[in-house]
């Protein structure tokens, strides 16, 4: 009902304001018609002058100059965002923005092609699926009021891959291998063909590797797209997408004895423990052109998701019963060390998602007032199954069943953004969001007072809100801009934690904040583009999550509490091209962070025995200084080098802002670190041949990146891989 009411008003507001319709001056309003719905903020000059907030696109070019391993490194350059490395493949997304928490990058919207990718986007966020940027065109990060087209995440920002399209007329194929350090073989195909609107692209994704750092994995990633020109106004794509992984990744970690020693850095304490994800997903869109300057846009998505996850138990305890007889760390320190048990548990969970979206978009001129306009509905499903099973043996692949429950919600949202051109340097964008989502958890199998037993426990509840938006453009110059903004940040909360295991809605509110910024750009085709952004985060409740993931226990935090994030973001971009011979190009890319994000309310916790008030205190795995700069030379496009540098600030990891090591290595203070990357690459002449080469932490620096989920993390030494791509 809710998608059939959101057409009708797409077909009739065009004809209610036929009236006032007039043609829109390109200068004013360039080519923004024209960007199709699966982008979030596009990729030409025009739109980022009309942007309403701070943005950035990475696009093809630059993702190939960088030669990543894995997505994290590509976001590492953007400004405003900290990437927190898991296992060191890159296989987990950890993604916080301006200081929010990064685990499982739970307060980021994550998008491929317009469409969500998380477990479940509204109940349960979790990125541990990461669409792979092997085969994306381009990233797209947005972080202001724009948002609010984007639900229901809309506090740390949108994130959008932009994957492979078929080629607009002809074919076009390319096979690239890649071979590193550790048994890495990473090798992808394609193959693509369009003629008159309608074509097709295939991608095939193999990326296995014995051990890098703490994981070794296999991983199929297939995916198809279909374009069918249905007529000249009308288009439908379709995209199929299978993705299958086994990797041995564990969640212990280091003890501090142990990162002291220095001997057994990444070491497989566990080597049976192993995680399995499988993902099929489906999406089908029609795209009308309507006339000029208006499109509407209907989107039918589904995607199931199994992440089974098999992990031995352990205990910091040196005479723990069950015990295997491995030992790491020292035992005479008092949680030095880890026992590893005669025992086993799997975390086993399957996710169902389902939605049905439309979009509208419209330029008009409204008593002679250019206008843009963005408008639609989704209705949204999912259904999360969960059950816990208990091994008797340290490698055992079944066991028992001891938890079994079901988490469903249904959502419905609503969303209108409008920009008015009052001036040919003014625009004024004002968006509204509607949010609705109804959710229940049913416990079938649980623990009681130490006995598992089979039992019916439900409840359900619900939460609504208002998202609204306001952004204002002025045109400085013709390449500057200077934007402000404000936009209401809105996360549901994970429906875990909004109910508990005993069947008890706690009704929490909603992860709330006004965000605000205030920003200058300068975007054009000169030699030097650069921005630089003013935030201010205001969250009246900010949930600070305490799952296993995050180091915790696994239950839910009620109402965790205000926190304020502040700070600047600079990028800056400087090519000379033109000061150079012919032939020889030259560009210089540089981002920073500086910003505080603290507890600013009352807030007492336990520690040892006694209540401290943590107001003031920083919020954890938030550095107070993070930047990236890169140098990239490149000589008549076909030899090009880059060098990558990136620092990241010292950190606190828990709430105490503990700075000594806690024995178990969970808490205390992150170090600052540097890291450096070298990349090169060589066409060879008169052939469609590319060699290149990639070392990543060129001086081998030795350095922390996390004290969870339970122990110290290490960043990826120094690594060495060579690839070869054939264009054809």
């Amino acid at each position: 009902m809710l998608a059939r009411c959101v057409l009708v008003l797409g077909l009739c507001l065009p004809l209610f304001l036929s009236g006032q319709q007039s043609a829109i001056d390109s200068d004013t309003l360039p080519n923004e018609i024209m960007v199709p719905p699966i982008t979030v903020i596009g990729d030409s000059d025009g739109l980022f002058r009309h942007t309403p907030g701070s943005a950035q696109y990475i696009g093809k070019a630059a993702l190939h100059q960088m030669a990543p391993l894995h997505g994290n490194e590509v976001f590492r350059t953007i400004s405003g965002v900290h990437v927190v490395d898991e296992e060191g493949a890159g296989l987990r997304m950890n993604l916080g923005v301006r200081g929010l928490d990064p685990d499982r990058s739970r307060n980021i919207l994550i998008l491929e092609d317009g469409i969500p990718v998380s477990l479940g986007p509204y109940g349960e966020p979790e990125m541990y699926y990461t669409p792979a940027i092997e085969r994306m065109s381009g990233v797209e990060v947005l972080k202001g009021s724009g948002q609010v087209l984007y639900g229901p995440q809309t506090i740390g920002g949108v994130v959008n891959y932009q994957s492979m399209d078929p080629p607009d007329q002809g074919s076009r194929g390319d096979i690239q291998l890649r071979l590193g350090e550790g048994g890495m073989v990473h090798t992808q195909a394609s193959y693509g063909s369009s003629r008159n609107g309608t074509g097709f692209l295939l991608h095939a994704l193999r990326k296995q590797a014995d051990r890098i750092a703490y994981a070794g994995y296999r991983i199929n990633d297939l995916t198809g797209k279909f374009n069918l020109a249905l007529r000249a106004n009308s288009n439908l794509s379709l995209k199929l997408s299978v993705y299958d992984e086994w990797s041995d990744a564990t969640y212990i970690g280091l003890t501090q004895s142990m990162y002291e020693q220095g001997d057994q850095d990444f070491v497989a304490m566990a080597p049976d423990d192993h995680l399995q994800i499988r993902r099929y997903a489906g999406s089908l869109r029609h795209i009308w052109t309507i006339g000029k300057g208006r499109e509407l846009s209907t989107t039918l998505f589904g995607y199931t998701t199994t992440r089974n996850w098999q992990r031995q138990d352990f205990s910091s305890d040196p005479a723990a019963t069950n015990a295997t007889g491995v030992i790491w760390g020292d035992p005479s320190i008092a949680k030095g060390s880890i026992t590893m048990l005669e025992s086993t548990t799997h975390r086993n969970r399957q996710f169902e998602v389902s939605g049905l979206e439309s979009r509208y978009h419209s330029a008009y001129s409204l008593w002679g007032v250019p206008n843009m306009l963005d408008l639609g509905g989704r209705l949204m499903m999912e259904r999360a199954f969960e059950q816990t099973v208990k091994g008797t043996r340290k490698d055992a692949e079944s066991g028992s069943l001891i938890q079994d429950e079901i988490r469903t919600g249904l959502a419905a949202s609503l969303f209108a953004q409008n920009r008015w051109q009052v001036h040919p340097m003014i625009s004024i964008t004002a968006g509204l969001r509607g949010e609705y989502f109804a959710y229940d958890r049913e416990i079938l199998r649980n623990t009681y007072a130490g006995e598992v037993r089979d039992t019916s426990i439900s409840s359900a509840s619900r939460i609504a809100s208002i998202i609204p938006g306001l952004g204002i453009n002025y045109n400085l110059a013709q390449d500057w801009t200077l934007f402000a903004g404000i936009h209401r940040g809105f996360a549901p909360p994970r429906i875990k934690d909004a109910i508990t295991a005993a069947g008890e809605a706690l009704n929490l509110e909603a992860e709330t904040s006004w965000n605000s910024e205030l920003g200058i750009r300068h975007k054009s085709a000169s030699w030097w583009s650069k921005e630089v952004t003013f935030f201010y985060m205001d969250f009246s409740n900010q949930i600070i999550p305490v799952s296993e993931s995050s180091g915790g226990t696994g239950s839910g935090l009620v109402n965790g509490g205000a926190t304020l994030h502040y700070g600047v973001e600079l990028g800056s971009t400087i090519q000379l091209n033109d000061y150079l011979k012919p032939g020889h190009q030259l560009e210089i890319h540089t981002s920073a962070t500086l910003l505080r994000a603290v507890f600013h309310a009352d807030r007492l916790i336990n520690q040892g025995g006694n209540m401290v008030n943590i107001e003031g205190n920083d919020t954890p795995y938030t550095p107070n200084l993070a930047g990236t700069g890169s140098v990239r030379y490149g000589w008549k496009g076909q030899l090009g080098i880059q060098w990558t540098s990136r620092y990241t600030g010292s950190q606190f990891t828990d709430e105490i802002n503990s700075e000594l090591p806690s024995a178990d290595g969970r808490s205390g203070q992150l170090d600052a670190f540097w890291v450096h990357d070298l990349n090169t690459w060589w066409i060879i002449p008169g052939t469609a041949l590319e060699i290149g080469a990639s070392l990543k932490n060129l001086t081998d620096e030795r350095y922390i990146v996390s004290r969870r989920p339970q122990g110290i993390r290490l960043g990826l030494p120094r690594y060495f891989s060579g690839s070869l791509h054939y264009r054809f």
